[in-house]
């Protein structure tokens, strides 16, 4: 039977080859200066199973901001605290055709956030996060997230400072327009709010662990809530390439600018993937190629 913990080290090392020396070269994040100094050649995995049981290669040590993966738990974590009805009125769960970043699609969408992955929705609930301020609300989320999954991780001030260097147009316009359209309380904490979730680091183990929260049924987590952000990460977790993936892998997926890639097989566990270079939509080359040799070789696409 076939399944996620069906891995041999063997069969591992060969997919982590596969994706690290059979990809073309990907592109780095140039408007946030600290990303754009990685190691192109970094590839790190960590797969967290139901029983405990984990595997782990590549440069497992390297910690990273997690950056736009970060979107998913903080939607876990409004649903957790305010419940669906409340947090559906303020994001959709509709994907998108346009890059993670559009203006344009926020507009056409009459300033309703088309969902939670993309940044219109992500600085849309960093502004409902509870706390007086950017600093106290992202202390709050990450102790929450750290206690829940029995992760590590921390606010890399160094990265935050490289995302300060040179401000976000993009998402400036966006917070103005939901501002202007009655969807943030605070525009200017809702940004910085946003920059440091995204700034919250950790290793693969971290991302995995946090993986599992998603994967598995707990005894804390409300299950319709789980489903709910399962279900926006299949269809939305990689901006305009959400669709080919889910038919090409099939399973609920977030990336980030980092290079951070997080996949979840429902009711099996987690697997967590690091490598800094990217596609042009935005999305890590060797951790989706890894992911994809995994998932079709253990058949673990949700669709069968």
């Amino acid at each position: 039977m076939k399944g996620l913990e069906a891995i041999t080290t063997r069969e591992l090392s060969a997919w982590v080859q596969l994706a690290t020396t059979q990809v073309l070269p990907g592109k780095f994040p140039l408007h946030i200066p600290r990303l754009a100094l990685a190691n192109p050649d970094l590839f790190a995995v960590h797969i967290c199973c139901e029983s405990r049981k984990s595997y782990s290669q590549g440069d497992t040590i390297s910690v990273f901001p997690l950056m736009s993966v970060i979107k998913p738990f903080s939607l876990l974590y409004l649903l957790e605290l305010l419940g669906a009805e409340t947090v559906l009125q303020w994001v959709g769960v509709e994907p998108s055709d346009a890059p993670f970043n559009s203006l344009e699609q926020l507009v056409a969408d009459g300033g309703h956030p088309r969902n939670p992955m993309i940044n219109s929705g992500a600085i849309t609930l960093a502004d409902k996060l509870p706390g007086n301020d950017a600093s106290d609300k992202t202390l709050l989320f990450c102790q929450w997230l750290n206690k829940s999954a029995g992760c590590h991780l921390r606010l890399d001030e160094a990265m935050l400072a490289s995302v300060r260097s040179i401000p976000s147009r993009a998402n400036q316009a966006i917070a103005n327009y939901l501002s202007e359209k009655g969807y943030l309380k605070n525009l200017a904490i809702a940004i910085d709010t946003y920059e440091q979730i995204c700034c919250l680091s950790g290793t693969v183990k971290d991302l995995a662990l946090l993986g599992k929260l998603l994967a598995c049924k707990n005894n804390f987590l409300n299950s319709q809530h789980r489903r709910i952000v399962n279900d926006v990460m299949l269809t939305c977790g990689l901006y305009e390439a959400s669709a080919q993936f889910a038919l090409r892998i099939g399973l609920p997926m977030k990336s980030g600018i980092s290079g951070g890639l997080l996949a979840i097989v429902p009711n099996q566990g987690a697997i967590a993937c690091y490598s800094p270079a990217l596609d042009t939509v935005g999305n890590p080359v060797a951790g989706l190629t890894f992911v994809e040799a995994l998932s079709q070789e253990l058949q673990l696409s949700i669709f069968g």
